[in-house]
């Protein structure tokens, strides 16, 4: 493990733990070493590396695009344990520059290593919930790895599905689920018969198999339908609309439940269905033209929560702290990277990043000025220091606090005939009925 890619992983395990609610790892890799090609699905550009490397114990190299490495950052970016791959796209002589990546590729494979390979090969600029076909890039690697080593080293090709409630909402939550492994040694007959068959068959297996470990919804005409249930249910992996007390593993399983009864229509509903799709839609449109969210709606008819008022009353000094060491390097990243990045994609993962070393430097001098200024020992400084991003952590969830609480006020203030209420509580009443994942 090179020296950068353990300081990244140190300092990323604290931001991701931040910046994620709650983490879930379903039948995760225990070991370090394997010769295990992970092949995720890639529904958040700069995102997916990090958490797939970061939170998980398999120590990674990853295919990266070769466009993000220049002759400044080469040797940083290599010591990340990151290969550059060449597409078509980006033009040059993609086959001839791609032999030097392949070649490092089966070295790693050789000597134990793991390869972390996103087989969609590009990221949508919108998060959806789906997976796109997958390229065999990963398939040719490990066959040539194994003809390399004259098929004596074991290479298993593992599915890894990346579940974000939205990752691109700050404190919402990840389910990080992995695949039975594929191991490649077992097709070695049918490999040295027919590759290309051979190839073209594993890769509708392993599609089969990360397909099953995520959520995915073949239309995208029904892309707002299966969002709009997990919204009105709030079982599923919505980012704001759940019921806390689900075990988030639970409503993961749920998201995908739900994804796989809608794909077996293909679009084509019975007709109480399609009438239940409808009116789901109308009611969302209704809630629209009052300037209303479900989510701030469905909390405008619960009861007061005094815990919570007293615990937001109580936190604002320390959210005032959080404030001044936070709010500096929190506009000037976000200034920064919205006006350099256009695809929306790239931005939570980077200013993530960025403002974790913007925080770090921004509260640096409280290292050398607070131990002889207030006459304190160091390591209680330095403990203090540590703290900070907790503390600005709560200056975050204290503002969107009262942001959520002035939001469900003006809710309260719409559908005094409570008609939308009523048009709600028959929805939900349809979609259990209707909706059986039980027998699906």
């Amino acid at each position: 493990m090179r020296i950068i890619y353990l300081i990244f992983n140190i300092l990323l395990t604290y931001s991701l733990r931040l910046y994620f609610r709650k983490i879930r790892l379903v039948n995760p890799t225990k070991k370090f070493f394997g010769s295990t090609i992970y092949v995720s699905n890639h529904a958040s550009a700069f995102m997916d590396p990090l958490i797939a490397s970061v939170l998980r114990r398999p120590i990674l190299f990853f295919m990266t695009r070769s466009d993000v490495f220049s002759k400044w950052n080469k040797p940083i970016l290599s010591s990340a344990h990151m290969i550059p791959i060449y597409r078509q796209h980006d033009g040059g002589n993609t086959a001839e520059n791609n032999k030097g990546s392949f070649r490092k590729a089966t070295e790693i494979l050789t000597s134990k290593r793991n390869l972390l390979i996103f087989g969609e090969g590009m990221t949508d600029d919108v998060f959806e919930r789906r997976l796109k076909p997958l390229k065999k890039g990963a398939l040719r690697i490990g066959f040539s790895a194994l003809e390399t080593s004259d098929w004596k080293t074991e290479i298993k090709l593992v599915g890894l599905g990346c579940n974000y409630a939205n990752p691109n909402v700050m404190r919402s939550d990840l389910v990080m689920a992995e695949s039975e492994p594929i191991i490649l040694n077992d097709y070695r007959e049918q490999y040295e018969e027919n590759p290309a068959r051979t190839i073209n068959e594993l890769n509708r297996i392993l599609e089969q198999k990360l397909t099953g470990v995520i959520t995915h919804i073949e239309l995208e005409q029904d892309f707002a339908f299966h969002d709009q249930v997990m919204k009105i249910t709030r079982q599923g992996m919505d980012p704001h609309c759940f019921n806390d007390k689900i075990l988030l593993v639970q409503r993961w399983r749920y998201s995908k439940e739900l994804a796989n009864y809608i794909n077996q229509f293909g679009g084509e509903y019975p007709q109480k269905l399609a009438d239940l799709k409808e009116e789901l839609s109308g009611y969302f449109d209704a809630l629209t033209k009052e300037g209303l969210t479900e989510n701030h709606f469905f909390q405008s008819k619960q009861k007061t929560n005094f815990f919570r008022i007293s615990l937001f009353l109580v936190m604002s000094p320390v959210a005032f702290i959080g404030f001044l060491h936070s709010y500096v390097p929190y506009r000037l990243v976000k200034r920064f990277v919205e006006k350099t990045f256009k695809r929306k994609v790239f931005w939570c993962s980077t200013k993530m990043v960025l403002t974790m070393f913007g925080m770090l430097f921004f509260n640096l001098p409280i290292l050398f000025l607070a131990p002889s200024i207030l006459n304190l020992d160091f390591i209680i400084v330095f403990g203090y220091f540590i703290c900070i991003g907790l503390i600005g952590l709560v200056w975050y969830e204290w503002r969107s606090a009262l942001s959520n609480w002035q939001s469900v006020q003006k809710a309260k203030k719409c559908d005094r005939s409570g008609m939308i209420w009523l048009k709600r509580e028959a929805l939900y009443d349809r979609i259990q009925m209707e909706i059986d994942l039980n027998n699906n």
